[in-house]
């Protein structure tokens, strides 16, 4: 359960879509080896802050919605997390050194969320 102490947070992991397609033509045995090392760090990362995860999840295929109509879109959206932290630099402290930053031109966005009946 959500200790109502902490403030919620969306963390969103970014890598833009031509480093991935760039990523996804490497020689499959450097690929491979590559992804093993980043899975380690990345469950070695989130077993020391399991505590502040609540969710972690992957992104999918992507659909725009505008006012002209509906499209096929690629955004630089891979993972996303819900975390809780006591202010949003605790938030942001753990992420300094997370192993998705690794990835040429990646970002990790933190932002914090409200119930939509609080102002922001």
């Amino acid at each position: 359960m959500s200790n109502p102490n902490l403030k919620k947070f969306i963390v969103i992991y970014q890598v833009p879509p031509a480093v991935m397609a760039n990523w996804a033509k490497t020689d499959p045995e450097t690929r491979k080896a590559s992804e093993d090392k980043m899975r380690k760090e990345w469950d070695d990362w989130m077993s020391k802050h399991y505590h502040m995860i609540k969710l972690t999840e992957v992104g999918g295929k992507t659909k725009k919605l505008t006012s002209s109509g509906i499209s096929d879109h690629k955004n630089e959206i891979c993972l996303y997390s819900f975390i809780e932290a006591e202010s949003h630099e605790a938030a942001v402290e753990p992420f300094k050194k997370h192993p998705h930053l690794q990835i040429p031109e990646s970002s990790i966005e933190i932002m914090e969320v409200h119930p939509m009946s609080k102002k922001m």
